[in-house]
């Protein structure tokens, strides 16, 4: 029962990190439509646009 238990613990985590990791590569190519709305985006994810 352990092992089931350690399996689905990393699945998702996994999961988890590729789906945080999805969701900052949309917010860093999308624009806000109001650019005073618009918030600053860190370094890190600067690097992840495709543009």
């Amino acid at each position: 029962m352990k092992k089931v238990i350690n399996t689905l613990n990393q699945f998702a985590s996994k999961s988890g990190a590729a789906l945080a990791l999805a969701v900052v590569v949309l917010a860093a190519n999308s624009v806000c439509m109001f650019i005073l709305h618009q918030p600053e985006m860190p370094e890190g994810a600067k690097k992840l646009r495709k543009f």
